[in-house]
């Protein structure tokens, strides 16, 4: 069959899409390299509050100027999938990081997503083959490999481990929500709607539990905490987020959230790059059978 100009304009587009979930992993696994270096110089909720006003300084300009369109009538549940998704994924990790979590542990604890969604996707219409369910057991597997050498339970509080499984909950309701409610907006407008309302959340709990000042005394401002904080603004709160949305726009979510499964491994690289950290051959076969699982889950059947 002859290729018309518009299937040939998907498949264009479709080729364009294709780097898309490499530099969403890329992006996505260097939140805890972040943590790293911003943490120890503000507290979490206070850090949060910068990251979120950063993110609308930048964007609302550019909204205005681009002059890009507001959705109508899906505000609200734009803004739902924006505090599951934003706040709620983001204070929990921030916070349990911060009361000495290990980013290991951590890690595999919000890796649980992928299980999580798989579970709910009959909830928005999606069916999850036997392939694919394969697929989320290897990637899990994997992921435990990877972090295993790196998890320490001594000292650990409740307090943390509870603040990462809201984590994990807030962003898989948040995915689900969003694919069901809100999978298509301008991705300028509705990054500012959800960024908007997470920072009304957050900045009132930043002022109760940690005397949050519109001074930001709290903070110190070292370069390693500006480069951090630029680093979160712009590659993760609005590169990583806007590829985030685009997958979810062009596929299902068991498959957008599979890929979070390569998360823990390629943080695991970036930190034996940049901190020396141990990487050794239980993780390089953990890698291996993370891809091989999110392969199983992603792949297409014909």
């Amino acid at each position: 069959m002859p290729n018309t100009p518009s299937t040939a304009a998907a498949a264009k587009h479709a080729s364009l899409l294709s780097p898309l979930p490499l530099f969403f992993v890329l992006l996505w696994s260097s939140g805890f390299i972040v943590a790293k270096f911003g943490l120890p110089y503000a507290p979490p909720l206070t850090f949060l509050v910068l990251r979120f006003l950063g993110v609308l300084l930048f964007l609302v300009p550019a909204v205005v100027l681009l002059k890009a369109p507001w959705p109508r009538g899906r505000i609200w549940q734009i803004a739902v999938a924006g505090l599951l998704v934003q706040a709620g994924y983001l204070i929990g990790v921030w916070c349990a990081i911060k009361l000495g979590m290990p980013a290991g542990l951590s890690a595999l604890i919000v890796g649980m997503q992928p299980i999580l969604t798989a579970f709910a996707a009959p909830l928005i219409g999606e069916k999850v083959r036997p392939r694919q369910w394969l697929g989320l057991v290897f990637g899990l597997g994997g992921v435990a490999l990877v972090v295993a050498a790196k998890i320490k339970l001594v000292g650990l509080s409740t307090d943390a481990i509870l603040l990462c499984v809201l984590a994990l909950l807030s962003m898989t309701a948040g995915t689900l929500y969003q694919k069901r409610y809100c999978p298509h907006f301008d991705l300028r407008t509705g990054t500012v709607i959800q960024f908007a309302a997470s920072l009304v959340v957050v900045l009132p709990l930043a002022i109760i539990f940690e005397g949050w000042t519109p001074e930001f005394a709290a903070v110190q401002w070292t370069p390693r905490f500006v480069g951090a904080l630029l680093w979160s603004v712009m590659g993760l709160s609005i590169g990583a987020i806007f590829l985030l949305f685009a997958l979810i726009r062009r596929s299902d979510a068991t498959q957008v959230t599979s890929l979070l499964y390569l998360t823990p491994p390629t943080t695991a690289v970036m930190a034996w790059l940049m901190f020396g950290e141990a990487f050794n051959a239980l993780g390089m076969a953990g890698m291996a059978l993370a891809v091989m699982g999110v392969i199983f889950v992603v792949k297409k059947t014909r």
